[in-house]
């Protein structure tokens, strides 16, 4: 199935040679421009923001970016592409294809998960450690006519944003089959819980593959995938954040107002906080069941300016005379 090319590389308006830190970088410039949380075309601003996941899901990741580059740098936005000799095994791909009884060839698609058509040929369900598109179900697979056989189980991804892990939500995702050149379309509610984590997977009874012989239809899966956050990274029910300290602050002690998924919190930052101390504030990460919810775990980063003023260095060189701080000892 050819499906429309993605220029990864454009969509976070980095080059093809950039760095780990400038990928990362130009994504976290990008997310935070077009979040839906802060965008006023809210629904002009999901998408972009689904595109520039897509492209941060690979390009951030090295295994994956490595394959993307292998494509080449000739390829075009918008050219219509099918995956080169090499790919097997590699990507899972949505366009998956099965036989039921009486040799009657079956191709599934699903749509509404987050996911692009390009994006899930080369880099699904497999690509992201899965097994592929279908899990055989128990039961009959000979096909032999005459007995009842259920049909196999569909599994996909399911792109999910932190705030649908914090609220919940509801997504339309749609079901897209053909058998014997008759396409058919179904749509259905998928309830996202709050509290979800990231690999659980949903189950829609009877949504997947219909049975042949009487037998039933199988279930539909889809494994939750965690959107990247400009801001977060997740660590089981815990939200992490990295909180940029001026070295003043390090050594002085600072009160800094840092977000959270649904609002800011003030925290105290003690006199003498060292590069990568964490700060833990009870409660205010991912729900969990039961209630009760995860931690934020603020990392301290202390940044260093790269240039200084004339005035300033001189202020350094006196700091640097006057402390009796001895970082390598006496």
């Amino acid at each position: 199935m050819a499906v429309q090319f993605k220029d990864y590389y454009q969509t976070l308006g980095a080059p093809r040679g950039a760095s780990e830190a400038e990928i990362k970088k130009a994504f976290r410039k990008l997310a935070r421009e077009h979040h839906p949380d802060v965008a006023k075309d809210k629904r002009k601003a999901e998408e972009r923001f689904k595109e520039i996941n897509e492209a941060y899901e690979v390009l951030g990741d090295p295994a994956k970016r490595k394959k993307y580059d292998e494509l080449g740098a000739d390829w075009k936005a918008g050219a219509q592409f099918r995956p080169p000799p090499g790919w097997e095994g590699f990507g899972g791909g949505r366009g998956f294809r099965t036989r039921t009884a009486g040799g009657e060839t079956f191709e599934f698609n699903l749509g509404g998960t987050g996911f692009s058509d390009f994006f899930e040929q080369l880099f699904g369900q497999m690509g992201r450690g899965g097994r592929g598109g279908f899990r055989r179900a128990p039961g009959f697979t000979d096909g032999e006519e005459g007995f009842a056989e259920r049909g196999r189980d569909i599994e996909g991804d399911i792109l999910v944003t932190l705030h649908e892990a914090l609220r919940g939500s509801v997504r339309s995702v749609t079901v897209r089959s053909e058998s014997g050149g008759r396409p058919k379309t179904q749509t259905y509610q998928v309830k996202i819980p709050a509290g979800v984590t990231e690999g659980q997977r949903l189950r829609l009874a009877g949504r997947g593959e219909a049975g042949s012989g009487g037998g039933a239809a199988g279930d539909l899966y889809l494994r939750v995938n965690f959107a990247k956050h400009p801001d977060f990274e997740v660590d089981g029910h815990n939200l992490v954040y990295e909180a940029e300290l001026a070295p003043w602050e390090a050594v002085l002690g600072a009160n800094l107002a840092v977000p959270t998924l649904d609002s800011r919190v003030n925290i105290k930052i003690p006199p003498g906080t060292q590069n990568g101390q964490k700060l833990r504030v009870r409660g205010r990460g991912l729900p969990q069941r039961g209630g009760e919810s995860g931690d934020l775990i603020v990392v301290a980063r202390v940044e260093v300016p790269a240039r200084v003023t004339e005035t300033e260095r001189k202020l350094w060189e006196q700091l640097a005379r006057e402390s009796r701080f001895k970082p390598r000892g006496a």
